[in-house]
């Protein structure tokens, strides 16, 4: 199957039609178990330097990526997060729109349409376009994408120095053998999502 190429011709489309900007939206941790969903809104202008090597988080590797990070946070961005108590008590999807919100809250921006990566049934408070697999199509959210998985990533780090035994340093917060082993082991930790039916479980069993 041929893998679609990262452009910016919706960007300039877009643009054509007098907005200032495009900005792009991925997000990251929906399918985690542990640690909060992050958001990050990426900002396109006319003229705009391209990143050559941007593409969908998910195809580039870790050392790639890092590299890539580090020149998209030389450009107009921000980041949103919803945390572990707020995603047990509004659900994931209601989370992941409150950290979509607050990453584009934080930008200073006019005349901006957003392009936002996936399909969200209940409408934004801003002008947007829904894109099934837009990370893999479309130059702002694909960069959108990098920051929000490097950013989450890095946090997922610096927790696994305070909660030990769950491998966060390696799989962020998802269900790999490793993490359901450290469960087993250790049980429940704070910034596990106990709304998640592997937590839900494993907190009935032991209760």
């Amino acid at each position: 199957m041929k893998i679609p190429q990262i452009n910016d011709r919706l960007e300039q489309t877009l643009l054509d039609t007098g907005c200032d900007c495009v900005v792009g939206v991925d997000e990251v941790g929906r399918g985690s178990w542990a640690g909060p969903v992050v958001a990050a809104a990426f900002v396109y202008t006319r003229g705009q330097k391209l990143i050559p090597a941007v593409d969908d988080s998910k195809r580039l590797t870790l050392k790639r990526r890092i590299k890539i990070e580090k020149k998209l946070r030389k450009q107009n961005y921000s980041i949103g997060v919803a945390g572990v108590e707020e995603i047990d008590n509004v659900n994931i999807l209601q989370a992941t729109r409150l950290a979509i919100k607050r990453a584009i809250m934080d930008l200073d921006v006019k005349k901006y349409i957003v392009l936002l990566d996936g399909y969200f049934k209940e409408p934004f408070n801003f002008k947007y376009k829904c894109i099934i697999k837009g990370d893999a199509k479309h130059y702002s959210i694909a960069a959108a994408s990098v920051l929000a998985k490097v950013y989450r990533d890095n946090l997922m780090v610096d927790l696994a120095k305070k909660y030990h035994g769950y491998g966060f340093k390696t799989n962020v917060g998802y269900g790999t053998a490793e993490h359901r082993a450290g469960l087993e082991r250790h049980g429940v930790c704070d910034i596990h999502r106990r709304s998640y039916k592997p937590i839900k479980k494993l907190i009935g069993e032991n209760n």
